[in-house]
């Protein structure tokens, strides 16, 4: 069953604990937290303190998509904070090679993500040292843009690509309950979804609606 990582970016900050317990109640299996350093994207988000101070609420896994530059700089501050999976940008380091090895040093899993507009084949030569791999079908460092149908094929390539390696595929941009079926069948594991999700207080059934995606494609 493909797993859903709610984006905690859209959000209600005054009530994080109440939204993660909320989120869990509903069936989300991950939580995403969106870092931006105002450099990589122009937004600026939040820190390890953050994460760190919600970490004890939950036993959800804390799925951290790191857009910042020079990420290896900051990854054991994440790590200590309760990371599960550290996703850095392809784009954004100077030897990706070392930094994923550096993620898994620090008993985390490692995340690579790469730019709607980065080709496939520059991860062919990390596969071994991947754990995960985030698909953006949105630019970086805004929600509530509108999903690139056209990098769907990406999904269906990176899933031949990735074998035999036990990679899952991410993906994270527009999803909602329209798009995610197109997600699923090309291959994704997990969907990250934000405004889809926390577009009311319903969150059972918005979960449900992406998941309905996965059913419609089993038919």
């Amino acid at each position: 069953m493909v797993k859903i990582s709610p984006s905690l970016l859209a959000s209600d900050f005054g009530n994080l604990r109440s939204e993660i317990k909320k989120l869990e109640n509903a069936g989300a299996e991950w939580l995403h937290f969106d870092v931006m350093d105002g450099v990589f994207v122009p937004n600026i988000t939040f820190g390890p303190a953050l994460i760190k101070s919600v970490r004890q609420d939950t036993g959800l896994i804390f799925d951290v998509h790191l857009m910042i530059e020079k990420p290896e700089k900051k990854l054991e501050w994440f790590a200590k904070a309760g990371a599960d999976i550290i996703t850095v940008h392809y784009e954004a380091c100077d030897n990706i090679k070392q930094t994923l090895q550096q993620i898994r040093r620090l008993g985390c899993r490692a995340g690579v993500s790469i730019k709607p507009a980065t080709p496939l084949q520059v991860l062919e030569p990390l596969l071994e040292y991947i754990d995960v791999i985030l698909i953006m079908t949105v630019e970086p460092g805004f929600g509530g843009q509108k999903f690139m149908e056209d990098k769907v094929y990406k999904i269906e390539q990176l899933k031949e690509m990735a074998l035999p390696y036990p990679i899952e595929i991410e993906v994270d941009g527009g999803i909602n309950a329209q798009t995610s079926g197109l997600c699923i069948n090309a291959g994704a594991d997990i969907l990250v979804a934000g405004t889809a999700i926390f577009k009311d207080d319903n969150y059972q059934e918005n979960i449900a609606n992406l998941r309905k995606g996965e059913k419609q494609c089993n038919i």
